[in-house]
């Protein structure tokens, strides 16, 4: 699906189902050096089970014009527009890694538009090594080698895993190579640099008035389950509803494990909307 946000195109993926506004949305927002595909088999179940789905390619990354944004706050009022361009006043939001602080910061200034917050591999803060930003910035190819070996829970994950045609290490090597050679230059080191500089996240937190879901792996190297415990702290302290689901999986939560983030999400995205008694700060 292809929409104007400010002033620019920008692309969704609405599962293979013609995106209805009329039904209720959900947005699913992608991390550093990616794009909406990493979603694939979760949003086609959800288009296919009453919902409409919005999967981003956020600025810069892919189908969607750059130049890619380098601020998470940017990112969420982008976010906030897109879903202006769709038509859609409230909806379901979850974010894999750099995409869980742009929903947690949509959903901490826009709180009457989120309906339930779904964050995945998270972190607060989520900082990044010197080592690997100076790799986006300088050696992009290495930067993406690195990420990759971390992203995954082992090293030897054998073809066909999770299902027929799947290697999960070549898979998303590819698509970082892809998302790099179709955006601008250094656009990880951006991606990343927008990662370590936030620094509004405890303050978002404090905002957020929907029930909120953590979806952590246990063998994450990259956003160990312990560096979400911050969030998931001020979640519960400003009078949210939170909860956290840990499944066996590294960083790559939604092509290592499927079909229990599937089951995670959707049960979580089924439930009920109620707006927390709080007021959002």
């Amino acid at each position: 699906m292809k929409l104007t946000v400010q002033g620019k195109p920008a692309y969704a993926y609405t599962g293979g189902k013609p995106f209805d506004a009329g039904l209720p949305t959900a947005v699913f927002i992608h991390g550093a050096e990616h794009d909406h595909s990493v979603w694939a088999l979760q949003t086609r179940y959800f288009a296919h089970h009453g919902f409409g789905v919005l999967a981003v390619d956020l600025p810069g990354h892919c189908r969607s014009a750059g130049p890619a944004l380098t601020t998470v706050a940017a990112l969420a009022d982008w976010l906030a527009d897109l879903l202006d361009a769709a038509g859609v006043a409230r909806a379901f939001v979850a974010g894999h890694s750099m995409g869980s602080l742009i929903a947690l910061d949509f959903a901490g200034r826009y709180p009457e538009r989120a309906t339930h917050l779904a964050l995945l591999a998270t972190a607060l803060p989520m900082a990044v090594s010197d080592a690997l930003l100076d790799a986006a910035l300088h050696r992009e190819p290495e930067a993406i080698g690195m990420v990759n070996v971390w992203s995954h829970s082992t090293s030897a994950a054998k073809p066909s895993c999770p299902g027929p045609g799947f290697w999960l290490h070549g898979m998303n090597q590819r698509l970082m190579e892809r998302v790099s050679s179709n955006g601008e230059p250094q656009l990880f080191h951006t991606d990343f640099t927008a990662c370590n500089t936030y620094a509004d996240g405890l303050a978002r937190a404090a905002q957020v008035r929907c029930a909120t879901r953590l979806i952590v792996g246990r063998r994450d190297a990259m956003t160990p389950p312990r560096a979400a415990q911050t969030l998931a702290d001020a979640l519960t302290q400003s009078g949210g509803k939170v909860d956290t689901i840990t499944l066996d999986a590294g960083h790559a939560l939604m092509s290592e494990q499927p079909d229990a983030t599937l089951d995670a999400l959707f049960a979580f995205a089924s439930t009920p909307s109620t707006l927390s008694s709080h007021t959002a700060g």
